[in-house]
């Protein structure tokens, strides 16, 4: 072989070792930086093809009335939902679910190919549903269990309770304000799946405390039923817009029933207007009317400046104020402070505030609880409306003392009524006595709470006096009173403000609260009527009401009679 012709083949050799020294040390470079920089990510990737993290939410804890009775609980469902890469003719699969399932194919079609791993089909569905689909034995389909919130009572306590959304989180109401507590813990299932998306191992982690725990509510359920019929009945004898009533325990806060109308039911919350879903007992102000004449009276004996004797001049019906003009339902002479609150003078309110003075007027209303929020263990509490006294005008400090001026919600009303009826001493109110785990051991229980004294036992004792008048004859809220008990209440009749800030002439708020038995009170009511049509004074509207859901609490808290009464009983 030539010289020349050695020299080529090894130049060709040399080059073809380079051209393959350089493929190699390529290969090699990109190895590391795949093994080095890259091996992290591209061992997530290669896992997330047969890795799959499947989450799972324990049982949401129930809601107990103070009796232990069942008023909101979970239950097993099903859900459908799908992994498209396992589902082979996706538009035959639609086709089919839309026809069970009774959802757009359309919807379907885009879903199956929309290149997810997962997808959601349908949620919650009924068992006929679940049946249904599991009969068309479809490749790719899969059967999640959930569980969904179900209500046994319906309609009962609704804006108390609140709802849950469709992955079981707390929405409104109670549901909302204890969702911690409530909540199921979160369990993680990893599921290995091989090349055709099939599981073959699992690794299970779980939680010891896999469901939520259980609320133990106030509220006792019979008298929710008493006082929601009670609501009902009232509201569709005046063809009113709405009503609230609530029943109180004075000595201790604890709320035994919180009645809304309109109603709703929670497990078809869809079906219903969002304005009928809150607490509108905490939630919504209103001006309060003749009611809070109770708390001017008690300002003005608390102060010294009147006693139930003190009497005034109510200027038989008409006084003015600066430019203003204030009138009487009837026409009054003089009365004693006992009297304007039996007949309800707004007069005679004006004339005895007059004497206290606005500085104590204000302190008085502050230590009831108005213009601050009670405390209660309910979302979305409102404080309600009241100016200090450094801004109130003549004509101010005159409405005020008759409910005019001021808001305030339902539940501050009951609340500052039962301070009456407590000695003076205002509670705190609460609605759920005690959380426990799923076994029943308590770990939370919640007792009574004094705020503070809002006026001397003296004084409480004085005001329950003059409210027992006005059940009396002759008095406002005559209509509410019982035979055999004794009964303190006051009627309300306030007027509602218009869009432009003014007084209408034909809406209005009836009330009556009261607390019976007088010389020891078991329970506190407030019935609040908004709109009534064929009457609006609160003795008219609301305290027969009032009566209605006392006399059957009565029974069955089988509550001893007080008074002596006029039958004449006869044994034979």
């Amino acid at each position: 072989m030539k010289t020349d012709d050695k020299k080529y083949i090894r130049f060709r050799m040399i080059l073809v070792g380079i051209v393959f020294s350089c493929f190699f040390a390529t290969i090699g470079a990109k190895a590391v930086y795949l093994q080095v920089y890259c091996g992290a990510w591209l061992s997530q990737k290669a896992a997330n093809q047969y890795e799959s993290i499947v989450k799972s939410s324990g049982k949401r804890g129930k809601i107990y009335d103070k009796n232990l009775r069942e008023m909101a609980v979970s239950i097993d469902v099903t859900s459908i939902a799908a992994h498209p890469v396992q589902v082979d003719n996706k538009k035959t699969t639609a086709r089919l679910l839309s026809k069970v399932l009774k959802i757009d194919k359309n919807v379907l079609v885009r879903k199956l190919t929309s290149g997810k791993k997962f997808v959601w089909i349908k949620r919650q569905v009924t068992p006929r549903e679940g049946e249904a689909v599991r009969n068309l034995g479809i490749t790719g389909i899969d059967f999640i269990p959930e569980h969904n919130r179900f209500y046994p009572s319906k309609i009962s306590a609704a804006q108390v309770l609140g709802f849950t959304d469709i992955d079981d989180q707390g929405i409104e109401g109670l549901e909302f304000y204890y969702d911690s507590y409530l909540r199921g813990k979160t369990s993680k299932f990893m599921i290995l799946k091989d090349a055709l998306g099939r599981g073959f191992d699992a690794e299970k982690i779980t939680f010891l405390n896999y469901s939520g725990n259980n609320l133990v509510l106030t509220i006792d359920r019979t008298i929710q039923y008493i006082t929601e019929k009670a609501l009902s009945d009232a509201v569709a004898a005046f063809s009113a817009r709405s009503g609230m009533a609530i029943v109180m325990v004075p000595k201790t806060g604890a709320i035994l029933a919180l009645a809304h109308v309109p109603f709703f039911n929670p497990n078809t919350v869809s079906n219903f207007n969002q304005e009928l879903w809150r607490n509108r007992i905490i939630t919504d102000p209103f001006e309060p009317g003749s009611t809070m004449k109770v708390f001017s009276a008690a300002a003005a004996i608390e102060s010294g400046s009147s006693t139930p004797n003190s009497i005034f001049y109510c200027e038989n019906g008409a006084y003015k104020i600066g430019r203003n003009v204030v009138h009487d339902t009837h026409k009054h002479g003089w009365l004693s402070l006992q009297q304007i609150i039996k007949h309800s003078s707004n007069i005679g309110a004006i004339k005895f505030i007059e004497t206290t003075g606005a500085k104590r007027l204000y302190k008085t209303l502050r230590d009831f609880g108005f213009g601050t929020k009670t405390g209660v263990d309910c979302p979305g509490e409102s404080a309600g409306s009241l100016a200090p006294y450094q801004r109130w005008t003549k004509i101010d400090t005159g409405a005020i003392s008759f409910g005019q001026g001021i808001s305030v919600s339902a539940l501050q009303l009951i609340t500052a009524t039962c301070a009456i009826a407590n000695d003076g001493i205002l509670m705190r109110p609460y609605i759920v006595q005690g959380i426990t785990d799923q076994n029943g051991r308590l770990i939370k229980s919640f007792r009574p709470k004094k705020n503070r004294r809002a006026v001397s036992s003296k004084t409480a004792l004085t005001v329950r006096r003059l409210m027992r008048t006005v059940v009396t004859e002759g008095g406002t809220g005559v209509n509410a009173a019982i035979e055999g008990y004794s009964v303190c209440g006051k009627t309300g009749t306030a007027q509602k403000i218009n869009q432009k800030g003014e007084y209408t002439k034909d809406k209005y708020i009836s009330s009556f609260v009261g607390f019976l038995p007088a010389e020891s009170p078991k329970v506190a009511i407030l019935v609040v009527v908004d709109e009534p049509q064929k009457n609006h004074y609160g003795g008219v509207v609301a305290a027969p009401a009032f009566k209605n859901i006392a006399e059957k609490i009565i029974d069955y808290m089988d509550i001893s009679p007080t008074g002596k009464s006029e039958k004449l009983m006869v044994a034979l």
